[in-house]
């Protein structure tokens, strides 16, 4: 695997990372006192850092232990989650994207940001929690702490904290693993402490012993992105003193050698308590790594070389202890261990399967793939129409098994593209955060539904009007607390998004509790602009419809949030290029719902195939409620007016004929369909309704894409071409004129 790529995945797993880094540091940021979210933060900076570092991306990974460090220490207890380390450390995590974003032109990174955030990171960590003395832990008044005791204690926890792993490296196949990955890979655990080969190359492979205080997830977040042909085993050995670089490779046995750990076993202290192990040095004396107990004390004098080496070599696990003392039977121990080595056999297991149960799969070959599915839809049909003309009986078994399998071959590529909403929605916590604290309000984000499911080119296309709605929420719709509580609510609002199914289509649906539309001040801003005029009847819904309009705002003064009325008329083009409708409901004083529908995919949909003179026309399915005929009686009853009176209610309609300038004759009956878009009923008039067609959607060129009506077109079984009727601009402009 090349390099490049290697980066690649890397950055692809980052930005995967930053993600679900943004979602714990915000409920981290109301659960302060969780530490299941202190430790999810913790591993995904722990990841990104050493991933970085692996592939190249130095910057990031030095940059990115810094935060790491923070967190270790809230991560122990010694640091509490305040809002300011959250805040600082959303901050970083912005700052890691916009290195990765950067990674190819590292000119528009800014250092100064970087420089702001460490400096703000190191003020929080500075504080009385981390200067090492504690509220109520201070020596009294002459009885001064022993600098010794406090030096010999800190070693004593650091010698707790260190783990010693042996880890044995297998090639898989017969091809020789590259000696520049292997180097790496050694390089990488070098970093988490002291690493030693033990045994290097031939059919058995390497075995390597690291003594570090980094956990188990660590080691093996150094072989996650690894491109080596490697089997890779890790087992702790239990805590241990450090040994020093010069300990010979007799004196540590192989993994295969010792007994594995039940529990780990406490070292025991090798200096006196009144001894200081730093008695002569400075720290500068051990250079830029942190020393190791072994190297303090054979450079403090307290103990030999020789001395270290024989500590090291009685080294024991609990279990060899408790078998030597006669307090466990060996077949205990025997059977304790056969328990942990399955145990750690499952778990290994676990992490493979976890590994292969999901595939990164580019977008374009993804797209590519239903391009491909499309056109297998297309020619099945044109099969199926052939073999029905030929009425062979062995031809129509063929074709109708060959459309049962294209059918699901086309359900199943269109379900892979299919991605839970909450990939979208998740970002918006961030949005609500900051926003509210810019606007001085207190607001709330509720979500539900997130693991509803829509197409991942509808999700793409959805981000930015769902902003836009929610930025005019949190402007416009909640007030400030102090209005709040004026008006009898609670001072922090809530804005609710949730998403569910229905039918065929995806309802998506933003609710507050803020203070709601007035339709009589919606009216009278649509006149001041000329809008409408004070003659002019209109429905509750339809005046709240009037937000929609290009240029109508209500702000009374304009911010850099909202004011200028620009964002809802886009947010209603949006939606409406996304076949779907928008349709909004308030009470003043209550709140406001805006609900969104949407189709599931934009790629294949079900239509309904018409006919007029010549042309063939599809509209989708979805929005179809009922066809009716429509006689020459009912035409000349109206002439003055395009309605139909169906079972008690008027519904405009609009002759596609007429639309499109068809030239020819009417038939004497004519076929209406009635579709319904955002609550209003409109009739489209057609010569012919043939039935329903599956619908492979292709887009339309340069010269036809702004044509009004007409949103794309399908290619027939026969290989001629069927236009797709753009049924909310229709019914936009039936609306206009008939009002």
């Amino acid at each position: 695997m090349s390099d490049d790529l290697n980066r690649q995945i890397f950055k692809e797993e980052a930005y995967d990372l930053l993600t679900e880094l943004e979602g714990a540091l915000l409920e981290l940021e109301q659960s302060p006192g969780d530490m299941d979210l202190v430790n999810q933060v913790f591993r995904a900076l722990h990841t990104i850092k050493g991933s970085g570092s692996m592939f190249g991306f130095e910057d990031i990974a030095e940059f990115t232990h810094e935060v790491e460090s923070v967190f270790d220490m809230v991560r122990n207890g010694d640091l509490p989650a305040t809002p300011e380390l959250c805040s600082l450390a959303l901050k970083s995590r912005d700052y890691i994207k916009k290195m990765l974003d950067a990674s190819d032109s590292p000119d528009v990174v800014e250092p100064e940001m970087m420089e702001d955030i460490l400096a703000g990171l190191r003020s929080v960590a500075g504080g009385p929690d981390s200067s090492g003395e504690e509220s109520g832990s201070e020596p009294s008044a002459g009885e001064p702490e022993e600098p010794a005791a406090a030096e010999d204690h800190a070693a004593d926890e650091a010698a707790d904290q260190l783990h010693t792993y042996h880890l044995n490296l297998k090639p898989r196949g017969a091809a020789p693993v590259d000696p520049a990955v292997l180097e790496k890979l050694i390089d990488q655990l070098g970093k988490l402490g002291d690493i030693e080969v033990v045994s290097e190359g031939g059919p058995a492979g390497w075995t390597l012993v690291l003594t570090s205080p980094a956990g188990t997830d660590a080691v093996h977040d150094v072989f996650f992105f690894t491109d080596a042909d490697l089997d890779v085993e890790v087992s702790e050995d239990g805590a241990a003193s450090t040994a020093p670089e010069s300990v010979p490779p007799e004196t540590t046995a192989p993994a295969s050698q010792e007994l594995p750990d039940i529990l780990p076993a406490k070292p025991v202290a090798v200096f006196a308590p009144s001894e200081t192990p730093y008695a002569g040095h400075d720290e500068a004396d051990f250079g830029d790594e942190p020393p190791r107990l072994g190297e303090i004390l054979v450079k403090s004098g307290v103990v030999s070389e020789e001395d270290v080496r024989d500590a090291l070599s009685k080294q024991k696990s609990i279990g060899q202890i408790l078998r030597d003392e006669g307090k466990v039977a060996p077949e205990k121990i025997e059977s304790a261990v056969n328990l942990q080595a399955q145990a750690k056999e499952r778990e290994a297991n676990k992490r493979k399967q976890e590994a292969l149960s999901s595939i990164r799969v580019a977008a374009d070959k993804l797209d590519y793939l239903v391009d491909l599915v499309g056109e297998l839809v297309i020619v099945q049909a044109q099969i199926t129409q052939v073999v029905g003309e030929r009425k062979d009986p062995a031809l129509t078994a063929l074709a109708e098994e060959l459309e049962r399998l294209s059918d699901e071959l086309r359900d199943s590529t269109l379900g892979i593209r299919m991605l839970p909403i909450g990939t979208s929605f998740s970002k918006f916590r961030r949005l609500v955060r900051d926003l509210s604290a810019e606007l001085g309000k207190e607001i709330g984000l509720s979500t539900s539904g997130e693991d509803t499911e829509l197409d991942k080119t509808v999700i793409e296309r959805l981000g930015d009007p769902l902003v836009h709605l929610l930025r005019n929420s949190l402007d416009h719709g909640i007030e400030t607390p102090e209005e709040r509580k004026a008006a009898g609510k609670r001072p922090q609002g809530l804005i609710m998004l949730s998403a569910e199914h229905s039918g065929g289509e995806v309802l998506i649906r933003i609710t507050d509790d803020g203070r709601g539309m007035s339709p009589e001040m919606i009216r009278e801003k649509a006149i001041e602009r000329g809008m409408i005029t004070r003659d002019t009847e209109m429905t509750e819904k339809e005046l709240l419809k009037l937000i929609f309009e290009p240029g109508f705002t209500t702000a009374k003064k304009v911010t850099n949030v909202s004011g200028r009325g620009v964002g809802m008329d886009v947010v209603k083009r949006a939606i409406d290029s996304l076949r779907g409708s928008i349709d909004i409901d308030s009470k003043a004083g209550k709140g406001t719902t805006i609900t969104i529908r949407l189709p599931l995919t934009l790629a294949i949909i079900d239509g309904l195939q018409i006919q007029v003179a010549d042309g063939y026309y599809v509209i989708p399915l979805s929005l179809v409620e009922e066809c009716v005929e429509l006689s020459r009686a009912d035409v000349e009853e109206n002439t003055d007016q395009r309605i139909l009176h169906l079972r008690g209610e008027i519904v405009p309609y609009i002759h596609l004929r007429e639309w499109f300038g068809i030239e020819g004759e009417n038939p004497p009956i004519e076929q209406i369909v009635i579709t319904g878009v955002e609550g209003s009923r409109v009739g489209i008039v057609v010569d012919t309704v043939i039935g329903e067609h599956q619908t492979v959607i292709k887009s339309l060129g340069k010269v036809y894409k702004d044509v009004e009506g007409l949103s794309g077109a399908t290619i027939k079984g026969d290989g001629s071409i069927a236009l797709i009727l753009d049924i909310p601009s229709l019914v936009r402009r039936v609306i206009a004129e008939s009002r």
